[in-house]
């Protein structure tokens, strides 16, 4: 067996890594550093590969690797090394008379069970290969020696551990904080794992299935603190789920503006939503979370001009989604004197359209402009979050697909081929109204919105006032039933012409009848969409 050398001659690092990003620069880091690197596995043969000097752990232990690689670092000289505390003489003694050296580093990362879990048709064979035991028990013990050892979980650590390492070693503050990442680390895995083996055991069950465990642990990770929540006397903070899907918020990337609100993000992720509905050029208005303005059209430019046109006094200081590029055509609509705006998120930015919006304005220095590349790439229907005191609701987002196929007539007019365009463009835009939600669109266009209400012929009123003439010839969506025909008569005062709703109502007949009287179509979805 080879012969090591005493931790005043040599620093020793132990690495085992399933991710393997950016092994080779920071091995070869450390080595320039004066470290021998003990390895196992694809590791050590990456390792090799690179021309990288390393030592097999097996050779230091002198056990082989075993059972398919179940059994390599579970072994007294490597727990030994990662427990041990050298300035204490009962451990010297033990370490010494073992031939147990110490480790100054250990860098390991996990089995990918959460990305093996996330595929499709996993079996539980496969699955439960992926637990991981060799490399959480390397992690919890050189985290809980932390006075003595740095533990190193991810590959964006490495750049500082390096920068630390020049400096001699790395400092106390700093090993306490890679130790407290490794006990996140560990605990989100050992969470994921508990979900999924609950889920197995009754996996038609809501309270223990993955998406809903008898118990919950969140892990996210702060991307940044905000000046203040919804008012200025409120702290607040934007965390991000751990590797979050592309086409969410939190794959944007900022490229001009000043600092992003707690409002602004609410708003931002908003105007996402809503333009995802569509697969032709979408603009959205976002103000107070809910759109004042909305449309679609052959080109983007033209759908900004509608959608800004919808509710202009509320669209000053908006925030606007768009699911295409923006233009410099659009762009130079969005610069027209008078309006101001907030924020805009979109797919990309041409050169042009960003000089513009940079250059022109007078909020060219203000306006946050943020960039999500594929945020119409689909994703799994999420669950999301609200806070009550004492506890925590959890849902699934309401991003079922909407059929249109198995939509009902319930009138005696049928909805003309544009009348049902518009609908089809209503309904999308409704469900994103906060509730009582009624929406009037034409053109497919939004031209008068009421949102929030504790009524629902209130939230009727409002539209019909903020559409005002534009009402007449336009259509009406629904977010939830009618509860009575009361609602149909003040849209009918108002000049629609059809109607979009789940139906439901004990008083469906009479808001029907209300429908025939008025010679409005009107179609049942079968589907509410609340948002409270």
């Amino acid at each position: 067996m080879r012969k090591f050398l005493p931790m005043s001659a040599v620093r020793r690092a132990l690495i085992s890594l399933s991710d393997k990003q950016g092994l080779v620069p920071f091995a070869q880091g450390l080595v320039r550093l004066g470290f021998e690197l003990l390895s196992t596995g694809g590791t050590r043969k990456a390792l090799e590969t690179a021309g990288v000097p390393v030592l097999d752990v097996a050779e230091y232990t002198g056990f082989p690797e075993m059972m398919d690689g179940r059994v390599k670092t579970l072994h007294p000289r490597i727990h030994g090394g990662l427990l041990g505390r050298p300035d204490l003489s009962e451990d010297a003694s033990s370490m010494r008379e073992h031939g147990i050296t110490p480790f100054e580093l250990v860098v390991v990362n996990l089995y990918p069970f959460v990305e093996t879990i996330a595929k499709p048709n996993v079996t539980a064979e496969e699955a439960i290969e992926q637990i991981d035991i060799g490399g959480p028990s390397m992690l919890r013990s050189a985290a809980k020696n932390h006075k003595y050892v740095g533990v190193v979980t991810s590959p964006s650590q490495y750049e500082q551990v390096l920068a630390e390492l020049e400096q001699g070693a790395l400092s106390f503050e700093f090993r306490r904080k890679l130790a407290a990442a490794a006990f996140e680390m560990t605990a989100r895995y050992d969470r994921a794992i508990a979900d999924y083996m609950a889920g197995l055991m009754n996996p038609d069950s809501a309270t223990t299935s993955p998406e809903f465990p008898s118990a919950l642990t969140l892990q996210f990770e702060r991307r940044a603190s905000l000046r203040y929540g919804e008012n200025p006397h409120q702290r607040a903070a934007f965390y991000v789920e751990t590797n979050p899907p592309s086409s969410t918020l939190a794959a944007a990337k900022t490229l001009h503006g000043k600092e992003l609100s707690y409002n602004n993000l609410l708003d931002l992720d908003s105007a996402m939503q809503i333009v995802r509905e569509f697969r032709r050029p979408a603009v959205c208005v976002i103000k107070h979370n809910n759109p004042c303005g909305c449309a679609v059209s052959d080109n983007l430019a033209e759908a900004y001009v509608k959608a800004d046109g919808g509710d202009p006094v509320s669209a000053f200081g908006s925030i606007l989604g768009f699911n295409r590029p923006v233009d410099a055509e659009t762009a130079d609509q969005l610069s027209v004197p008078g309006r101001f705006i907030e924020a805009i998120i979109a797919p990309s930015f041409e050169p042009a359209a960003f000089k513009i919006l940079t250059t022109v304005p007078k909020w060219k220095s203000n306006v946050r402009l943020l960039e999500c590349p594929e945020m119409l790439a689909e994703r799994p229907i999420s669950q999301e979050f609200r806070r009550v005191t004492g506890g925590l609701l959890v849902q699934d987002r309401d991003e079922v697909a909407e059929e249109s196929s198995t939509w009902k007539v319930v009138t005696t007019r049928s909805p003309t081929s544009a009348e049902f365009a518009d609908l089809e463009f209503a309904w999308l835009v409704s469900k994103h109204v906060k509730s009582n939600a009624i929406l009037f669109a034409r053109n497919e266009h939004v031209v008068g919105v009421g949102a929030g209400q504790m009524s629902r012929l209130d939230s009727a009123y409002i539209a019909a006032y903020k559409a005002g003439e534009r009402a007449r010839g336009a259509v009406c969506a629904s977010d939830a039933f009618f509860p009575f025909r009361d609602g149909i008569d003040q849209i009918h005062e108002a000049g629609i012409t059809a109607v979009i709703q789940p139906g439901g109502s004990k008083r469906d007949e009479d808001v029907i009848a209300a429908c025939n009287e008025y010679g409005i179509a009107m179609l049942f979805t079968g589907r509410r969409h609340f948002r409270h």
